[in-house]
């Protein structure tokens, strides 16, 4: 069976694939379906970089304000919905594009990943997990994973961060061995005829953009969209964990100032774009990337390649 074609639009916060996605969807006919796990909660619009209701408007968007505060929402939930959508916007001739800095959400979509061993994920426990790895390196995840299911261990190699990681997973959430579940996972076979866009610019640059967009964020709100969020009371929460939110409770608790909790956000922010960058090109194949920070003139490009792409 012919495998459907899709855009992807992969890359660090701040920059620019909101833009390029809409120039795309507005050019190819597209719907553009959100990858990012914190744009999925309602009210929190400021501190995620939602694309604004008028552009909305003009271009549909899904899995934006879908869930509320309260609720987690799972790797697994992304990826059943979001092959929905995609099989959905196909089936009425527009073309899936998907934007987002969310790996794993990235990852579940374009791979047969399953789940297996618990209908339960953490995402918060993933995403620390590959920073950990980030720091320490896969060896040094292998080796917990090897302290506490040492079956599983023995069967995966210390490189494949990706599996160590999921093994981890169901141990942390269920208390029981991964290699006690069946899970099944075709590693590198794409479920989809995908063109995926990367976009990155020089760390410096990319840097600035980020410190500029959170001085813009605070101008426009953020303390009052924290604010609410923090009244909520759920600090264990996945909304509470988001950049721009959890910097501003100590300050709210009167343990920072606002400049200490402002430079935090800045902080993390740019951490976290490293962090994407790294992920992105290490575990994401067939990723053709992009400048279009410093060479705007190539979104014309990307433009007439994706055109290209879908015509084939």
């Amino acid at each position: 069976m012919k495998k459907k074609k899709i855009i992807i639009i992969v890359g660090p916060t701040a920059v620019g694939k909101t833009s390029l996605s809409l120039s795309l969807a507005k050019a190819v006919d597209g719907e553009i379906i959100s990858g990012d796990s914190m744009q999925i909660y309602r009210n929190l619009t400021i501190g995620t970089a939602k694309v604004s209701k008028e552009e909305q408007k003009e271009i549909p968007h899904y899995l934006i304000d879908e869930v509320d505060v309260t609720t987690s929402y799972a790797v697994s939930d992304f990826q059943k919905r979001a092959r929905f959508l995609i099989e959905d916007i196909s089936a009425r001739g527009k073309v899936p594009i998907i934007v987002g800095g969310t790996g794993l959400y990235i990852e579940s979509l374009l791979y047969d990943v399953t789940f297996g061993g618990s209908g339960e994920n953490d995402l918060a426990f993933r995403e620390a997990q590959e920073a950990i790895a980030n720091e320490k390196g896969n060896l040094y995840l292998w080796e917990q994973l090897t302290n506490v299911d040492p079956v599983a261990a023995e069967k995966i190699h210390f490189n494949n961060r990706r599996r160590i990681i999921r093994a981890l997973e169901v141990y942390h959430v269920t208390g029981q061995p991964f290699s006690s579940y069946q899970s099944e996972r075709k590693e590198n076979e794409l479920l989809y005829e995908a063109k995926i866009i990367g976009l990155t610019t020089e760390r410096e640059e990319l840097y600035q953009r980020i410190n500029l967009r959170v001085e813009e964020m605070f101008k426009v709100g953020l303390i009052e969209e924290a604010e609410w969020l923090y009244q909520q009371q759920l600090p264990d929460a996945q909304a509470s964990r988001g950049i721009g939110y959890k910097e501003l409770f100590p300050y709210f608790e009167k343990k920072v100032t606002l400049q200490e909790a402002k430079e935090a956000i800045q902080q993390n922010s740019r951490r976290y774009a490293k962090r994407q960058l790294t992920w992105f090109k290490n575990r994401l194949e067939h990723v053709e990337w992009w400048d279009l920070v410093a060479f705007p003139e190539d979104g014309k490009k990307v433009e007439i390649e994706v055109e290209r792409f879908l015509k084939e």
